[in-house]
């Protein structure tokens, strides 16, 4: 029973897109954490999450994907402008293990993120 519940869970993730990754990279960057997986990208899966399409994801590697883990803390965020010119937050977390736990968006009007920037210079 619990093989069917971890299978029904699983089949929601996905792989990162290029644009995903780009961010979770700086975020990394600006971090200066220690992530235990130095190839973090490779087996990294991601789910989206219920947040009115701003963007949020739950990350996870292939190897720990449960629904059992818990947050941690917030390691690093970035501030940028979506296309319509609003801001966006965007913040990484890690669970209590210290494994990529989630990439937090939230664009301050509430509304679904457009695009993710091209670059990601901050907002004076």
């Amino acid at each position: 029973m619990e093989l069917i519940i971890l299978e029904e869970y699983m089949k929601h993730f996905r792989k990162l897109t290029s644009e995903e990754k780009k961010l979770i990279d700086l975020l990394i960057i600006k971090s200066n954490y220690n992530l235990k997986e130095k190839n973090w990208a490779d087996n990294l899966l991601v789910k989206s999450m219920n947040d009115g399409q701003m963007g949020s994801l739950y990350l996870c590697d292939e190897s720990l994907i449960s629904d059992k883990r818990f947050f941690g803390k917030m390691i690093s965020e970035h501030l940028f402008l979506d296309v319509d010119g609003v801001n966006v937050i965007a913040s990484l977390n890690i669970d209590k293990d210290g494994n990529l736990f989630e990439l937090d968006i939230w664009k301050t009007d509430y509304s679904p993120l457009i695009k993710y920037p091209d670059n990601y210079d901050l907002i004076p």
